[in-house]
């Protein structure tokens, strides 16, 4: 995966679009197009409204001039009917607007997390794509940010190209040529005013492309450096009673101050060039409402137009050059915009690259396969980093159904790798497991995960949904040493993790297995934050409730061998670590003493 060949050079917006512009295609193709279509038709509506109240102008400060009364109020008479059309059409727009904009958001949303989450992407891509911070606010914030302004931008200009064609011939028409001597000669300049709009608008637009085009980049690194600030923190929250015990409070300090350092140095280029194209952007706006009226004057002067043409053409102008100015007013807009489509075609070229590597390592990776007789078959399997380096070298074991398998080691010979290759989760290897087919396995980690809901979703995670007894959950409760929490069962959501401590979360775990009993179980130092006589208490569900289920466990405290039949034991090598299978025999004194733990708990249930 290290050496899978990435994209180079692409272009982010254009990658970008490739995903996003599906929402156009496939099932979601007709609410897409039926809502831009609607959009269009409210930009079109928007437009008539603002050509009406440009020739509403002309009439009533023709009709000023001539201090014809009846005219006056003719004219006025119009105005609510206009200004009706523009409120209407404009509300429609934000409306349809805001639609699209939701759906969009929406189905881009799925479509990344569903990618991200699909596969064990989220877990695989923390260890091939380290330097990718953040992937869940790039999805959940910056998807936001690059669909959003997209559409405001996209509404925009094609107002500005409507706008700008529209008024453009209301300057030709109503505004006609420029004539003048120049040496003798009569020179005649034909639909001056839009000339002067499109050379004026031009300028005005490559000064700012210039003053503002360091800005994308900025703005890039700006959100780059606020997506590590806020990881850390969250590293800080989420690893809070660690560093509380240790005192690490001073380094996590300095910590946080430095990475909101680059937070604040990245601001402070942005301020520096925003600086700069402020100063552009006003000099513009102090030129805008000027230079119409200047070169409209001569005529008016010489009585070739009325001062009601000459409020038209000023507002046309207007019109003109704010649609053309378009780029201009929206600079920094599309310079954050960009930024936030960098960050979400990055994720996205991640996860090609994850893909990609998959596709082409698909002969060196571990083959996963089905056992027809019932046992657990590992055959030649080598267990790798992402980099390359080999963890386990060569094992081959097989495992029989309803066996209890202990794998010990030494820390970092590769235990907890190869549940994950038991777990389907990590693919970097060769050679192949293979697993009965149509049993169902659960795995057990150290700290088990308890999503936010109530106890009793916990306890039937991860198929929340299905229908239990609440006698069946009581009972497994009780027998986990977790009876007091029954009454807590349909209470109001909790975020267990917090509220539970780590040997309450384990109980939960066991728990889970009573009530799913699968048929195969693996477990990776699921006891560690158990005293001992509880560890007996709820391996002893091994011997009892959950005897038919093949068990495989990591584990490195004292005793555990007397809960199982089988060793695996992985010694490290330099070329991988190697794997060494024995048959244990219990202790009747340790069986004996797991019953009589069970029972004392059962016991400290009862109220």
């Amino acid at each position: 995966m290290a050496d899978a060949p990435r994209v180079s050079r692409r272009s982010r917006m254009r990658q970008f679009f490739r995903v996003a512009l599906r929402y156009w295609r496939g099932r979601t193709r007709w609410r897409a197009w039926a809502l831009t279509i609607t959009v269009l038709v409210f930009i079109a509506a928007q437009t008539a409204a603002a050509v009406g109240i440009n020739r509403w102008n002309r009439w009533f400060f023709d009709a000023l001039e001539k201090r014809d009364v009846g005219a006056v109020w003719a004219t006025t008479g119009w105005l609510p009917f206009l200004l009706g059309a523009a409120a209407l059409s404009m509300c429609g727009l934000v409306i349809s607007r805001m639609l699209l904009q939701v759906r969009w958001r929406e189905n881009l949303t799925r479509r990344l997390s569903g990618w991200w989450i699909a596969d064990q992407r989220y877990y695989r891509l923390g260890f091939l794509a380290r330097n990718m911070t953040a992937p869940e606010y790039r999805i959940a914030e910056d998807v936001r940010l690059a669909i959003e302004p997209l559409v405001e931008l996209a509404i925009g200009l094609i107002t500005a190209f409507v706008t700008a064609a529209t008024f453009a011939a209301i300057l030709w028409q109503v505004a006609g040529s420029a004539e003048f001597m120049l040496g003798g000669t009569m020179i005649v300049i034909p639909s001056y005013m839009a000339i002067a709009a499109v050379i004026y608008a031009a300028i005005a637009s490559l000064g700012a492309y210039f003053a503002g085009r360091p800005l994308v980049a900025r703005v890039a690194h700006k959100n780059e450096m606020e997506a590590q600030f806020r990881a850390e923190m969250t590293r800080l929250r989420e690893n809070a009673e660690s560093i509380a015990l240790i005192k690490g409070d001073a380094d996590e300090r300095n910590s946080v101050g430095e990475s909101y350092g680059k937070v604040v140095a990245a601001w402070l280029r942005i301020v520096r060039q925003q600086g700069v194209i402020a100063l552009v952007l006003n000099t513009n706006s102090a030129l805008f409402p000027i230079v119409p009226l200047l070169l409209i004057a001569p005529k008016f002067l010489t009585g070739a137009i009325t001062m009601g043409a000459v409020v038209q053409v000023v507002a046309a102008f207007s019109a003109v050059q704010a649609a053309l100015i378009w780029f201009v007013d929206n600079f920094v807009r599309l310079a954050e915009w960009f930024a936030s489509v960098t960050r979400v075609d990055e994720l996205m070229e991640e996860l090609e690259a994850l893909d990609i590597g998959t596709i082409m390592e698909k002969d060196e990776r571990i083959a996963l396969g089905e056992s027809d007789d019932g046992a657990i078959h590992l055959d030649n399997l080598s267990i790798a980093h992402s980099n390359g380096r080999v963890v386990v070298a060569d094992a081959t074991v097989t495992i029989s159904q309803g066996a209890k398998v202990l794998i010990a080691g030494e820390s970092g010979s590769g235990k907890s790798t190869l549940i994950r290759a038991l777990a389907g989760i990590w693919p970097w290897g060769s050679g192949s497991i293979r697993v009965p087919a149509g049993q169902s396995i659960a795995f057990v980690p150290q700290k088990p995960y308890l999503p936010h809901g109530t106890l009793r979703t916990i306890l039937l995670y991860p198929d929340s949904d299905r229908t239990v007894p609440d006698n069946e959950i009581v009972a497994a409760l009780k027998r986990c040493g977790l009876g007091y929490l029954a009454k807590k069962l349909d209470l109001e959501e909790e975020e267990w993790d917090r509220v539970l401590s780590g040997g309450e979360r384990q109980r939960v775990a066991f728990a889970r297995l009573l009530l799913q009993k699968p048929d195969i179980i693996v477990m990776d130092e699921a006891t560690s934050a158990l005293d001992e006589e509880s560890q007996a208490s709820l391996l002893s569900l091994f011997e009892e409730e959950l005897a038919e289920a093949t068990l495989i466990s990591v584990g490195h405290r004292p005793g555990l061998e007397d809960y199982h039949d089988q060793k695996i034991t992985l010694e490290r090598r330099p070329a991988g670590a190697h794997l060494t299978s024995r048959r244990l025999k219990k202790s009747l004194w340790r069986v004996f003493r797991s019953r009589s733990a069970a029972n004392e708990d059962e016991r400290a249930d009862v109220p």
